[in-house]
């Protein structure tokens, strides 16, 4: 028997199959390159190693996924703005303790700097343009918001204030940016799921069982983050376990989850807008 569906339908299901396929696929590649015996302080440090590409085609990949699930609702605004996280995690790169960062403990290589000038240099114009096609599209389509408004201001005073950071202060945008994204990027999905978890849209049973899971991501994508901020401060790595690599597998992994969780609960949706 065949299924109908409608065409958004179909463009929904495969957007959010996407992002769980990107997700699957940037495990795969940092799995790869540890099996290969690559010891990796985190999954960020990738970016220097065989799944480098895989590593940053599967964060640009979920950005632009996140990106083409429309709606208006608090939880699409956090998604646009973590869609733009997403692609600073992916194109401006963690540290990394090399001989060449003497006399300090970390630092981008020199020279991998040109390369994270010019790729940031074309994110932050893209996302800029981004944003004013976005405010039109709205504006022409009838779907101008206050939430649109503040979105789009939010992912413009960022990409500004990134910009102005690593003009002003170079050292510290290298030192501190992709942490500082990443991080940000987490809470947004954390602060998503949690959203779903009071408002899912089935009932009964499911619900519970839709209400449990998202709670159980968010909760667990927050402690994950503490914790992994404790490590860093106390500085777990000396003991030689991995806890930043070990954090960001979990945060990863909950991620993934979530996207599972919702693609089940909106699958057969008819009009499956995130939320309006």
């Amino acid at each position: 028997m065949r299924i109908r569906t409608t065409s958004t339908q179909r463009t929904y299901r495969y957007v959010r199959l996407a992002i769980i396929g990107a997700t699957v696929f940037l495990a795969i590649g940092v799995a790869l390159q540890v099996a290969g015996g690559a010891a990796l302080p985190s999954v960020s440090a990738a970016y220097y190693g065989p799944a480098g590409p895989v590593f940053v085609g599967a964060l640009s990949a979920i950005a632009l996924a996140l990106l083409a699930l429309s709606g208006r609702s608090l939880e699409q605004g956090l998604l646009d703005i973590a869609a733009v996280l997403a692609l600073a995690v992916a194109y401006v790169p963690t540290t990394v303790a090399a001989g060449v960062c003497e006399p300090v403990r970390r630092c981008v290589p020199p020279d991998v700097r040109a390369t994270v000038v010019n790729n940031g240099v074309a994110v932050a114009s893209v996302v800029l343009l981004g944003a004013v096609a976005g405010g039109i599209l709205a504006r022409v389509q009838g779907t101008a918001s206050r939430g649109v408004t503040a979105t789009i201001g939010v992912i413009v005073s960022l990409t500004v204030a990134a910009v102005a950071w690593a003009a002003i202060a170079p050292e510290g945008f290298f030192e501190m940016a992709h942490e500082v994204a990443a991080v940000a990027f987490f809470v947004l999905i954390a602060a998503v799921a949690a959203l779903a978890a009071w408002r899912p849209q089935s009932v009964g049973r499911r619900r519970a069982r839709l209400r449990r899971a998202y709670g159980a991501v968010a909760m667990g994508i927050l402690v994950t983050l503490v914790l992994l901020v404790v490590g860093v401060v106390t500085d777990v790595e000396r003991t030689g376990f991995p806890v930043v690599f070990v954090g960001e597998s979990i945060a990863l992994a909950l991620f993934g989850v979530f996207w599972v969780v919702q693609t089940v609960e909106l699958w057969n949706d008819v009009d499956p807008g995130l939320r309006e």
